[in-house]
């Protein structure tokens, strides 16, 4: 039997729910807004955006629409690669917090090392922004550990989280320890492989074990290493599957099955990824 789950069911990183609802492709502005205030509603109090996404009015729409104190809700958003001189980070975002109804968010990502990224002029913007009160955190998304290092040199505040592609068919053991020995939180985009999960047969056999899904034992496993993940949903049904994965413990030997899996399978590539992509 599933445990009973609300909001203080899922463990948090630093403050940062490590259960959030993504939202990448969620374009349909009516079924994006509803699929994060049934989110919300569910129990989950971080939700992932983006600039690129073309969805902030909507998830704005939804965050206003739920039963859930604004502040009790951890709003990302992410600055896009064409958006990354100093003034248009701050002009994008200033847009990004009109669309989504909000003064400020809980953390702001560099999307991408990539096109307009300047460290010094980007993040100096970072800094103004934070200084000013329109961003709590300040986070990087597809950045490898140089690109981290090169971002604290410029950072007034801590580089907070890395979001990175992770899922168990891309571990991302490099990233996790450099992770683990410089304080920098991972969030996992397409934790789920993009649906290839359901096809590994290790995950399948743990999930038929705890009579669950394997998206809650990928979900399940990226806890156990510490790492929040943003599943993106839609439907009800597959807001609430992930949500009851709060409530899945797997044992060592599960885990070590899933460490032990050999296959790899990277789903995010742009031509605009680090070389050491």
């Amino acid at each position: 039997m599933t445990p009973q789950l609300d909001s203080e069911s899922v463990p948090r990183a630093s403050g940062m729910p490590m259960l959030g609802l993504g939202t990448w492709q969620n374009d349909d502005e009516d079924q994006c807004a509803e699929s994060v205030r049934t989110a919300l509603e569910t129990g989950y109090r971080h939700i992932d955006t983006a600039q690129a996404y073309g969805n902030e009015d909507a998830v704005g729409r939804g965050i206003a629409e739920a039963d859930v104190d604004r502040e009790d809700v951890f709003l990302a958003t992410k600055v896009w690669i064409s958006e990354l001189s100093h003034d248009d980070v701050i002009e994008s975002t200033e847009a990004s917090l009109d669309k989504l109804g909000v003064d400020y968010v809980d953390l702001l990502y560099i999307h991408w090392p990539a096109r307009e990224y300047d460290p010094e002029g980007t993040i100096s913007a970072f800094n103004q922004l934070y200084d000013e009160g329109k961003i709590e955190r300040f986070g990087v998304s597809n950045f490898e550990p140089d690109h981290v290092k090169q971002a604290r040199e410029h950072a007034e505040m801590p580089v907070f989280a890395n979001q990175v592609e992770m899922h168990p068919l891309l571990p991302q053991e490099d990233l996790r320890e450099f992770a683990a020995d410089t304080d920098l939180e991972l969030v996992a985009y397409s934790p789920l492989a993009r649906g290839q999960v359901f096809e590994n047969d290790t995950i399948v056999d743990i999930a038929e074990a705890h009579d669950a899904s394997p998206a809650q034992v990928s979900l399940a496993w990226l806890r156990e290493k510490g790492v929040t993940a943003i599943p993106k949903a839609t439907s009800e049904a597959h807001i609430q599957d992930n949500w009851e994965s709060v409530g899945l413990e797997l044992d060592a030997e599960e885990i070590d099955r899933i460490d032990a899996i050999e296959a790899r399978d990277r789903r995010v590539h742009p031509d605009f990824a680090p070389d050491a992509w």
